[in-house]
């Protein structure tokens, strides 16, 4: 493994990091096309992804707890469920071929722009929390397992999912949302990650260079965000997920033809 590999490996997840930060979306919707475009095999993009979340996950949680806005009860209890989930997807990962992973990975890119934007619209009009009539045990089923499975198949952090479901199945206002979804995908990311390394499917210097580049790009990208207007940001978003869409199709439409 030579230098210039390492370096570039490096760049790309600064590259990663950085847009992460600008956008609002967790590494792995900008990892796992990155790592298939080296030739590694779609459930190997999608398992070291996971290893790469853990990092910026565990930096962005701890930096919640310092500052008193980390509950670790609403953590653990939206994570317990996320942990066997996890590992359903990661086994569904390595056991479907990897032409369908890719085509499921790109229709989930697609629903990102929607999920995303969905969750903007939250924020702009000032949703107002209130009580619902959900089963607050089935709510957090719901939410933690579905950001869990997510985790495993597609080696993403299961926010764009969680921050939603937190908002509309408990009633939990958007900041707070956010701060539980950060140190719920620490869960779901270590979980994914383990059942990935159990099926032998983790590039570990590879995650750990990318995860550690996108942890110095999401630091520094966090500081331009709020100098960028929010209509520039939401479509270069949104052109940003559908080059991926199409890049990640395209990528399917390679291992099923050739």
């Amino acid at each position: 493994m030579n230098f210039n590999y390492l370096l570039t490996l490096s760049s790309l997840g600064l590259f990663s990091g950085f847009l992460a930060g600008i956008f609002g979306i967790g590494g792995g919707t900008v990892l796992v096309p990155i790592i298939k475009a080296f030739g590694y095999t779609p459930v190997q993009a999608v398992a070291t992804s996971s290893l790469a979340i853990i990092m910026t996950s565990v930096s962005g949680s701890i930096q919640n707890w310092r500052m008193g806005y980390l509950n670790f009860r609403r953590v653990i209890l939206l994570g317990l469920p996320s942990i066997a989930t996890a590992q359903i997807g990661a086994f569904l990962a390595s056991n479907i071929p990897g032409a369908i992973l890719l085509i499921a990975f790109g229709i989930f890119l697609i629903i990102n722009i929607f999920l995303t934007n969905f969750r903007k619209r939250l924020v702009t009009t000032n949703f107002k929390t209130r009580e619902t009539n959900t089963n607050p045990s089935l709510a957090r089923l719901i939410t933690g397992g579905t950001a869990g499975f997510l985790a495993g198949l597609f080696g993403i952090g299961g926010g764009v999912i969680m921050v939603p479901l937190q908002i509309l199945l408990l009633g939990e206002q958007i900041k707070v949302a956010i701060q539980t979804s950060l140190g719920v995908i620490v869960i779901t990311s270590i979980s994914a990650c383990l059942g990935h390394a159990y099926q032998g499917n983790i590039l570990w210097l590879e995650g750990i260079i990318l995860g550690l580049g996108g942890l110095v790009g999401a630091q520094i990208s966090t500081r331009f965000l709020p100098k960028l207007p929010d209509k520039a940001v939401s479509f270069g978003f949104n052109i940003l997920l559908g080059i991926l869409a199409i890049y990640i199709f395209w990528q399917a439409w390679q291992i099923y033809y050739l």
